[in-house]
């Protein structure tokens, strides 16, 4: 494996830490696909009526959303030389720090092709170079960088043990962690996993991840069972359905906001993203619940997962109830 890291330095903007958050793990160049009246049968073609080519994956998109609420974002991730000044440029578009971004010079960066439509949306995915991650992220020297944040959030399916450590070694240095781990069945349905979950301050499913990691098929029962075996505070992801929190024990729910979905891509990401914005601001759990619920569902509103991430005063406007944003024709 050839990767090489760049470190041009940041800025600091506190005496204590340099970054809000640094976003660690996956990212792809995502190819959108959207406007299908029907999913193709094998052997079936069928046609487009959207397509758009964005910057993607968990890490990459709840970055961008971070930062278009004005956080100091970076991010640690690895990527091909292939797409290397296009990754960069787009990064930073949405204001996001690439200084920790790791170049591989062997494989290409990470595809996703994403099939959409209005409802759900299917993905063919390449991991590339995103495959060398975990090797880095065990790494003491990328647990310095990471410490440099006043929190860390991980999107990919880390190693159970390195995310014990890692968590050890973060909140040694007064820095929090959760976790997205994305639709990793095997990570998922593993008992280390499960138990490395306790080292976790936030932990983001949705429902199918969940179902996956307990066995349960009730919401509220899977989120109770996983509670007594893994982290404290678990915002669960439920698409049409909303969301629900267990927050030491409380259980919060919010229904879906209303919003008429182009795009579905990179929605719970999204909705990471406005729970951590408002998390890491002192709001309550409702307050949080609510903002993320708005980020996942605004999201959906443009192809790709960051175009169509609200501003702070669209955020507000949706939390007096007068958003008047409509989907793009």
């Amino acid at each position: 494996m050839a990767v090489r890291a760049e470190s041009d330095g940041g800025g600091l903007a506190s005496p204590m830490k340099v970054w809000d958050v640094i976003t660690a793990g996956d990212v792809f160049v995502d190819l959108i696909l959207g406007g299908f009246s029907a999913w193709p049968q094998p052997g079936e073609e069928v046609f487009a009526t959207r397509f758009a080519r964005e910057i993607g994956g968990g890490a990459a998109i709840t970055g961008c959303g971070l930062a278009r609420l004005e956080m100091r974002v970076s991010l640690l991730a690895i990527v091909g030389r292939d797409e290397e000044e296009w990754v960069r440029r787009r990064l930073m578009t949405y204001g996001v720090d690439t200084h920790l971004l790791i170049w591989h010079d062997e494989e290409p960066t990470a595809v996703t092709v994403s099939v959409s439509r209005e409802d759900d949306r299917m993905l063919f995915t390449y991991m590339g170079a995103n495959r060398a991650f975990p090797l880095w992220l065990a790494k003491e020297s990328t647990w310095r960088e990471l410490s440099a944040a006043r929190h860390v959030h991980l999107a990919c399916a880390p190693d159970p043990l390195v995310l014990i450590a890692l968590s050890d070694f973060l909140h040694e240095q007064g820095t929090t962690l959760s976790l997205d781990v994305g639709w990793h069945p095997e990570w998922l349905r593993s008992s280390e996993s499960r138990r490395a979950l306790r080292a976790l301050d936030l932990f983001f499913p949705n429902e199918r991840e969940i179902f996956e990691l307990t066995g349960e098929r009730d919401p509220e029962s899977a989120l109770r069972a996983l509670a007594k075996a893994g982290p404290a505070k678990i915002a669960l992801k439920r698409g049409l359905a909303g969301a629900m929190l267990l927050w030491d024990g409380e259980l919060l729910r919010e229904g879906a906001y209303p919003a008429v979905p182009v795009d579905t891509t990179g929605a719970g990401d999204c909705f990471d993203a406005g729970f951590l914005y408002a998390w890491l601001l002192g709001a309550s759990p409702e307050r949080c619940l609510k903002i993320a619920s708005i980020c996942g569902a605004l999201s959906t509103q443009r192809l790709g997962g960051v175009a169509a991430f609200p501003t702070r005063e669209e955020i507000e406007e949706a939390l007096r109830g007068n958003s008047t944003r409509g989907a793009e024709p």
